[in-house]
């Protein structure tokens, strides 16, 4: 299993310029390669031919990797115009070169559904002026951590990094990253053996029934309380956006005032991610399964609610408890989309219609229940009941007669 390890790394200024040297070149072999393939592709286009070397009639093939190296990064070094090629590694193009072909790859799969999700568009221009600036060293580049445990990197030096754990493998990678607001980052790519994480299993399982007033409501009963931090640092969000809006364009004040509007965002976003860290964590770790709603969360950050939405981050808490649970020996299932968890009441089975928003407690009307129910709580719990039944439709072996009314009765 492939895992990637994450810390923050404090480069001196000049290893800010020489990572800034790096960035640049990159940035170039990629569009020197991209502006070569696009060429190529508008050219075929008018021909009416497809991209490929088997093609019969005129056609240009497209370059591929080989030809690009060869012609992008080992002929141009040596020209007036690419000459600064000489302050990156040869691996960092070269692998910048292998992420354009992915790229190109991604999106023509795609375009003729071998790619499941939404439309991937083509590949773009980089900007010098992005803010968000990364480099791949791979082993050929013979990177190194020292005895000092410092980041060697080739063109750029040894660089302090935060270690906040061991790695458990060699990596066979690393990537240098500077974020939007400044902050530089070393991401390792290591090899991990999944029997190592997988814990032992428990008898315990939970449906979980996400929402905004309070973030998840759990079949037992408990909830997890919405922290809401982008709402907490709304006004100090809005005076950082103020001061960059008054600043001259182009100017060095704005490019600070800028900065400072990133860090105000970044701390958002961390302090939202660690949450769901915590979160997603205890789910799986004390539960054998896990059963959540399939959220429609790019539907709903279209109507009124799509700053409370937002806020929430729904879809990164469901990846978190999902890529945990595959770690941890656990399941994770989502029930259908089209689940009516509000209408049903979890007690006799009911199912009692649709109920506006602001309808949170309301009474089972059969006459033989007459059950109260928190609408969150009981969607929750209908979310257990629908995700056990999915869960045992699909294992081997099948449960006996009496076994889904013992299910429920638990």
């Amino acid at each position: 299993m492939q895992l990637r390890y994450q810390f923050r790394v404090s480069p001196t200024p000049g290893q800010r310029t020489r990572a800034a040297r790096v960035f640049g070149c990159r940035r170039v072999v990629w569009n020197d390669a991209l502006a070569r393939v696009k060429l190529v592709k508008a050219a075929n286009k008018l021909l009416g031919t497809p991209d490929n070397r088997f093609a019969e009639g005129p056609y240009l093939r497209v370059p591929k990797n080989p030809d690009l190296s060869k012609t992008l990064v080992t002929e141009a070094k040596k020209t007036v115009g690419r000459a600064f090629f000489t302050h990156c590694p040869v691996g960092v193009m070269q692998q910048t070169l292998r992420d354009l072909d992915a790229a190109w790859k991604a999106h023509e799969d795609s375009k003729t559904g071998k790619r499941k999700g939404p439309k991937v568009a083509p590949p773009r221009f980089k900007s010098r002026k992005d803010n968000r600036q990364s480099a791949r060293f791979t082993r050929s580049d013979r990177w190194a951590i020292t005895e000092g445990s410092r980041l060697r990197l080739p063109k750029i030096g040894d660089l302090k990094v935060k270690w906040t754990r061991d790695l458990p493998s060699v990596p066979s990678s690393v990537t240098l990253v500077k974020d939007r607001s400044g902050r530089y980052w070393a991401s390792f790519v290591v090899e991990t053996d999944p029997a190592a994480d997988v814990l032992p299993p428990v008898d315990r399982d939970q449906g979980i029934d996400l929402g905004l007033t309070r973030f998840a409501v759990l079949a037992d009963g408990s909830h997890i309380a919405s922290p809401k931090y982008l709402r907490r640092a709304e006004k100090k969000l809005k005076k950082r956006q103020r001061e960059l809006s008054r600043k001259k364009k182009g100017s060095h004040n704005r490019d600070k005032a800028r900065i400072k509007v990133a860090r105000a965002h970044a701390k958002v976003a961390d302090s939202r991610r660690n949450f769901h860290h915590q979160w997603s964590h205890k789910l799986t770790s004390e539960n054998q399964a896990v059963f959540t709603e399939t959220l429609n969360v790019r539907g709903l950050a279209r109507t009124r609610l799509a700053k409370s939405v937002h806020d929430a981050g729904w879809a990164q808490f469901v990846m978190f408890c999902e890529y945990k649970a595959i770690r941890h020996g656990r399941s994770l299932t989502k029930v259908a989309r089209d689940f009516p968890s509000s209408q049903i009441c979890s007690a006799c089975g009911r199912r009692d219609g649709k109920k506006p928003l602001n309808v949170r407690i309301w009474t089972c009307p059969e006459p033989t229940c007459g059950t109260v129910h928190d609408r969150d709580w009981n969607a929750g719990r209908n979310v257990r009941y629908e995700g056990r039944r999915i869960l045992a439709a699909t294992a081997p072996p099948t449960p006996g007669p009496g076994a889904l009314a013992r299910q429920r009765a638990r």
